[in-house]
């Protein structure tokens, strides 16, 4: 059982979620495969209610500085991976289902979420549009906007104190993400309004970031920075 300190006072929404994440072979939003992936629900206390894991075989080879971050080579997914199309289909329809009933979690959903879309569409399977997702790092960037150093998910759960033991194991960062989206709900009293509209102003909170973002890079003689615009999904 987790030593996580659960405040009465926290949000309705926040009592119970679905969390998820992907680790993948690279970064480029439109190309790059599914290797490893996360769905799994936490209840009020930050514990596992039940956890979907699935390894992938992504169909292409897994670049080694990929393999170096989550630590799944091409060898190992050809031999265990299950097969690209069924899988993206699992993860798509549990997540739909599960949205049904509560928010989906995932620190810097713009990636997890745009990989999922295009590789639904890879496969000719209907995308998921996810509403209400909560994302740790766009309210962290918000609402703590002047606190200087990295904003990754190793960094943040450090700050909110929350256990992350196992980094780029999707299951890890999936539930570590749910628990820093509970550590903020009950901290910031901002997030206790309609998941709809915290949703709503999380889009414009990470498309406020982009654009910021550009034009201090443009500052800094840097102009090779171009905001992404959309979230959760990058248009």
């Amino acid at each position: 059982m987790l030593d996580f300190d659960f405040d009465p006072q926290m949000p309705a929404w926040a009592k119970r979620l679905a969390v998820f994440d992907l680790e993948t072979t690279g970064l480029d939003l439109n190309t790059s495969r599914i290797v490893t992936a996360c769905v799994a629900v936490i209840n009020q206390n930050g514990e596992t209610e039940s956890v979907s894991e699935w390894l992938v075989n992504p169909g292409i080879e897994i670049p080694e500085a990929a393999s170096r971050v989550h630590g799944v080579t091409t060898e190992v997914a050809r031999e265990k991976g299950a097969e690209p199309a069924s899988s993206v289909r699992e993860i798509v329809e549990l997540l739909r289902s599960l949205n049904l009933e509560m928010p989906l979690v995932a620190f810097n959903a713009s990636y997890d979420f745009s990989i999922l879309r295009s590789e639904a569409l890879r496969y000719s399977l209907e995308p998921l549009d996810p509403k209400p997702v909560i994302d740790p790092l766009v309210i962290d960037r918000k609402l703590e906007r002047y606190r200087s150093g990295k904003k990754n998910l190793a960094t943040l759960t450090a700050i909110y104190k929350v256990e992350l033991s196992d980094a780029h194991n999707s299951t890890a960062d999936a539930v570590a993400a749910g628990q820093l989206a509970q550590r903020m709900a009950a901290k910031y009293p901002e997030l206790d309004i309609d998941l709809g509209e915290l949703h709503d102003l999380q889009a414009r909170w990470a498309d406020e970031w982009q654009l910021s973002m550009q034009e201090f890079l443009k500052k800094q003689n840097r102009p090779d920075f171009r905001a992404e615009l959309g979230w959760p999904i990058k248009n």
